[in-house]
């Protein structure tokens, strides 16, 4: 499904992203992982079209998007969830889910007042809503929620957008141990209906135990790819996370 091909990003003399080079493959989980600063997120920015690259390719389903914007990439299927809420606090968990109905949801104010919601799209919503688990506050205002119901209200909302490929950066960063379980079994089961998902975690834990796949990065180059079970062995990196 998506293919990173020598992959470079340079921020002055950092070489943020050095040469990277890997796949992912339809209905997987793969992580993406790393020390600080490996490039985990600035690839995941390369992939989005938020930033552009220096050198390489990114191929998504067989079409060339590295020139992409970031509207373009959304577009053609990439939905991501960002590390920071991206909720607009004065509307309720209902009211951000609405906008992510329709691909172009740059177009506020259209979408929010003029889109007028089909009972497919209703009954998507409900679906979502009660996979995710947020029911008990859709008519709440997402200023008003708790750090693990916006993680939650972000993560349907990212599901709901239409897409092909779902980018999660950091689902469970500060959330508590109930709620990555929670989170984990529906990554699952998101996978069972046929997501085909890429991750960035710091929870190896969660990582490797949602993951078929995972892609490890240093220094902004890929040192390692393999299951998690070869990964939790593999020398680099061990040595990357550990130091020598």
């Amino acid at each position: 499904m998506l293919k990173i091909q020598n992959l470079k990003r340079y921020f002055g003399g950092v070489k943020a992203v050095d040469g990277a080079s890997f796949e992912i493959k339809d209905n997987t989980i793969t992580a993406l992982i790393g020390p600080n600063g490996s490039g985990k997120t600035t690839v995941f920015n390369l992939i989005s079209g938020i930033i552009s690259e220096d050198e390489g390719k990114i191929i998504f389903n067989e079409l060339d998007i590295t020139h992409k914007s970031i509207e373009a990439t959304s577009n053609l299927g990439i939905s991501r969830l960002f590390q920071q809420s991206r909720l607009f606090g004065n509307l309720t968990v209902r009211e951000n889910l609405v906008l992510a109905l329709d691909n172009e949801d740059t177009k506020f104010w259209k979408n929010l007042f003029f889109h007028k919601i089909t009972q497919e799209e209703e009954e998507k919503i409900k679906y979502i809503s009660e996979l995710v688990g947020i029911t008990g506050f859709m008519n709440k205002s997402a200023k008003d929620l708790s750090f693990g119901q916006k993680r939650l209200a972000e993560i349907a909302r990212a599901i709901l957008k239409p897409h092909k490929f779902l980018m999660l950066d950091e689902p469970v960063a500060g959330v508590t141990p109930p709620l990555r379980k929670d989170i984990a079994e529906l990554l699952l089961k998101l996978k069972s209906n046929g997501e085909t998902i890429l991750l960035i975690e710091h929870d190896m834990t969660f990582t490797l135990g949602v993951s078929d796949q995972v892609v490890v990065m240093d220094s902004g180059k890929v040192i390692a790819e393999g299951t998690p079970k070869e990964i939790k062995t593999n020398p680099k990196v061990l040595e990357a996370y550990l130091g020598d």
